[in-house]
């Protein structure tokens, strides 16, 4: 008998997931596509885009973002090329050497 270990996510976390569940869900509706027709072009199953849009945390956040950009939900509070923005700005500050990176207080909150 196996056991599934219970995991608890913070309220900022669920809040995030529900937002973007909730706004995935209406984007779906205004553009008149059926859970089945989104499903298909993400390429995933109906029951997976129904977690989706039902805020289930074990959904692989990979997913979560194709179907957000598939029915144009913006996923960084702007549209793609800022989260272009922000992956190329986080890769180029990992290429820095470690003496010179900005110095980080436990109280900041990520921004690129």
């Amino acid at each position: 008998m196996s056991r599934q270990k219970f995991r608890t996510y913070a309220s900022g976390t669920r809040a995030a997931l529900e937002l973007l569940g909730k706004r995935i869900r209406l984007a779906r509706k205004a553009r008149r596509f059926s859970e089945t027709a989104l499903a298909e072009r993400v390429g995933i199953a109906r029951s997976t885009l129904q977690r989706v849009e039902q805020e289930d945390p074990r959904v692989e956040i990979g997913l979560v973002f194709e179907a957000a950009t598939i029915v144009g939900v913006p996923t960084f509070g702007d549209e793609g090329p800022s989260a272009r923005r922000h992956a190329e700005a986080a890769a180029a500050l990992a290429l820095l050497p470690q003496a010179i990176r900005p110095t980080r207080h436990p109280d900041d909150v990520d921004h690129f």
